[in-house]
């Protein structure tokens, strides 16, 4: 009896499928939680996505073994699952690029990029085979032994990430220098934009933002925006992969909207139907960019003005402004990636 116990595999395929499934579960929502984090202090969201990934990696060899097993049965929708299967190493493979900064681009596009759409076309295929091979919890899943083997694998994960990091650093790997958010420095903001956002024709000399405040609404020229400008450094850091510092010139939402109210949010619009919303508190970190490193802003980098958010990812800096509005709706009734 006592042999036959030992010789027992360490995880029973339920289990394997289990704690790999909680794995996937931490890395997609730190995953999703870091690509809206700018902050610096927001460094231990992606610290936690990067522990869940190796989580991923630790259960992988027992995963194996289960995979071996069920390919023998011939299912029908065998074929499936090794998409899934080749998805997932994909993004873990993705990841491992932007880290080491060994591989920046791919036919053009950004690693960091590939590593989060790889992720998302696997989620509707993660969701079915977790339906379709449920692995139903059990009431000894929560005894002690589960409980202490799932803080080794944490513990394991966390020192992992610190090593890893030591490593890149030590062997002066390109990813040494990458920004906490896993982006990389560019000497000049990219043209990009969120979604299917294309710049629109403005013509400056007849451009007006709207600005709807408690008083009611106003319309000011870019000339009457200069008189009031002033310049700030700031970082947009965009999700597909790169940071850029520069000096932006414009002017301070706290001086366009000195007044909030009653006003809990602040509505910024795109003349493209783009939106976001912020809390009125954060106003005088806000600035409405005319400029750039000294020079106006191009049409693909948001002319005639955009919103600079320190502290903020990309997408939240929203291009071609053309209105500002206070509105008693509160900041967090919004998707915390706007999808219009």
């Amino acid at each position: 009896m006592d042999a036959h116990r030992t010789a027992r595999p360490r995880f029973t395929a339920r289990g394997t499928n289990l704690a790999l499934l909680a794995a996937l579960l931490l890395a997609y929502l730190s995953g999703a939680a870091s690509e809206a984090v700018g902050a610096p202090g927001g460094w231990w969201v992606t610290s936690a996505h990067g522990a869940a990934a190796l989580l991923v990696v630790a259960v992988l060899p027992a995963k194996r073994r289960v995979v071996v097993r069920g390919l023998r049965r011939a299912r029908a929708t065998r074929g499936l699952s090794l998409v899934l299967a080749g998805l997932l190493v994909a993004t873990l493979l993705t990841g491992l690029a932007s880290v080491t900064g060994l591989v920046r681009t791919v036919a053009s596009l950004g690693i960091l990029w590939l590593h989060v759409a790889a992720a998302l076309v696997a989620v509707p295929l993660l969701v079915w085979h977790a339906l379709a091979r449920p692995a139903r919890l059990r009431r000894t899943d929560l005894s002690r032994r589960t409980a202490l083997r799932a803080g080794a694998l944490g513990a394991v994960s966390v020192a992992g990430l610190g090593g890893s990091e030591l490593l890149v650093a030590g062997l002066g790997l390109p990813g040494a220098t990458r920004r906490f958010t896993g982006s990389v420095e560019v000497p000049t903001p990219t043209p990009t934009s969120w979604l299917d956002d294309r710049a629109p024709a403005v013509d400056g000399a007849t451009w007006r933002l709207r600005v709807v405040d408690a008083e009611g609404t106003r319309r000011l020229s870019l000339a009457e925006l200069a008189g009031l400008a002033t310049t700030r450094r700031a970082t947009l850091d965009c999700t597909s992969g790169w940071y850029s510092e520069q000096e932006w010139t414009g002017v301070s939402l706290a001086t366009l909207l000195p007044d909030v109210g009653t006003a809990r949010s602040l509505l910024v619009h795109s003349a493209t139907g783009y939106s976001v919303r912020l809390p009125v508190t954060d106003l005088g970190g806000l600035l409405l960019a005319t400029s750039v490193a000294g020079e106006p802003l191009g049409a693909l980098h948001g002319y005639p003005a955009r919103l600079v958010a320190p502290g903020r990812r990309g997408f939240w800096w929203v291009k071609w402004v053309d209105r500002l509005e206070l509105s008693a709706t509160p900041a967090w009734w919004r998707s915390p990636f706007p999808l219009t």
